[in-house]
């Protein structure tokens, strides 16, 4: 088993350059080997958004999220101090926590009322006395380190000395200060599931452009394909835009404007859109070989009810846009089980930003299986 799963991630070569290289193969997006593997490698050594820090700016507010396969809480402390944890209790591994966001005043599991402080410590053991050799300070919820960025909340399974700054690098955390995106205020979240493998998805993010005049007539009227720019850095990709009016759909006109549109993917699944005033952001959640969650949160500088039904209209385009993009990430993963296709060239004027997520990849995928088979 181990030596065939070597195969497929050894059949890619990351060391091709741009005008070479090749995408990583199709077993890639339908081998379960390969989806467990980027769970206990991927997805288990970054750092993964998992909410927003205006979720839990008070003591008892908490968030939840499934990463990687793992129930995990998030919750600010009695002390003001934001931990995140393994949501699972630590007497028969029930989630401790079930709602997806709130506040308490303490952690108490549903199943047999073991009880947490905020801070992850055992309290509350019904009917447990007379057990030998129970330390209850030992049997707190287990840690996962957690760290803020701008207004996002990211944590990572496993712990190493990559810090959530070292990760994102000092030129993208630089590049999104100049944003100022305090001034942008979250009102909605959407949850779309598309049949397909996550990297399907992605690589249709950083196709550089390449889909959106065939596929989002919308998108293209407002943005000037010929000036699309690529810029990778060590783990993101910024693909941006010059925003035109001329010519521009009715619809999208409305709400797309500003000088340009700026797309950040930061490795592995996390997106930022921004245009003037408007923000969206994509988490690209795997659940399945064929199955991906994509979160949207939608962000505006301006929320007034003056400006709701605006808002709203840009909501609606962003709509139509993932469900084009549903349909064509579906069509891609049918094909990518047929016979007729192995693996596909990549365009060097716009697939720069797919060739470094594939390298990326391979680095992890590799990493983790040669240390799991020494």
């Amino acid at each position: 088993m181990k030596s065939s799963i070597k195969e497929t991630i050894e059949s890619y070569n990351p060391r091709a350059p741009l005008e070479e290289a090749w995408t990583i193969p199709a077993k890639w997006y339908i081998d379960p080997q390969i989806i467990d593997l980027e769970r206990r490698t991927v997805f288990t050594h970054s750092w993964q958004m998992v909410g927003r820090a205006d979720q839990v700016r008070e003591p008892g507010q908490y968030i939840t999220h499934y990463l990687a396969g793992e129930p995990i809480l998030v919750v600010r402390g009695s002390d003001r101090v934001l931990r995140g944890f393994f949501n699972v209790c630590r007497h028969h591994a029930a989630v401790v926590v079930t709602e997806c966001e709130g506040r308490a005043n303490n952690l108490r599991c549903p199943y047999h009322g073991w009880t947490y402080t905020l801070e992850g410590e055992l309290k509350g053991t019904p009917d447990f006395a007379g057990v030998c050799h129970f330390d209850r300070a030992a049997n707190g919820l287990v840690q996962v380190e957690t760290a803020v960025w701008e207004n996002w909340v990211f944590v990572k399974l496993e712990s190493d000395s990559v810090s959530l700054d070292d990760f994102l690098g000092a030129h993208l955390i630089e590049q999104m200060r100049r944003l100022n995106l305090e001034k942008l205020h979250w009102i909605e979240r959407r949850h779309y599931t598309l049949e397909c493998n996550w990297k399907v998805f992605v690589d249709n993010y950083l196709d550089g452009g390449y889909h959106v005049p065939h596929l989002h007539k919308g998108l293209d009227s407002v943005l000037d394909y010929s000036q699309y720019t690529i810029e990778n850095g060590e783990r993101f990709c910024l693909q941006s835009s010059p925003v035109v009016t001329a010519g521009a759909e009715a619809q999208t006109g409305a709400v797309r404007g500003g000088e340009r549109a700026l797309y950040y993917w930061i490795y592995p699944n996390f997106m930022i859109n921004w245009y003037e005033g408007v923000m969206d952001t994509n988490l690209v959640c795997p659940r399945g070989i064929d199955r991906t969650e994509v979160i949207f949160d939608f962000y505006f500088a301006d929320i007034s009810e003056q400006v709701r039904e605006h808002n709203i209209a840009s909501i609606n385009v962003g709509q139509r846009i993932q469900s084009e993009d549903v349909a064509i990430c579906r069509s891609v993963q049918r094909g990518l089980r047929s016979r007729g296709y192995t693996a596909g060239r990549l365009s060097v004027r716009r697939e720069a930003g797919e060739h470094l997520f594939h390298r990326l990849l391979h680095k992890d995928l590799k990493a983790g299986l040669d240390s799991e088979m020494s």
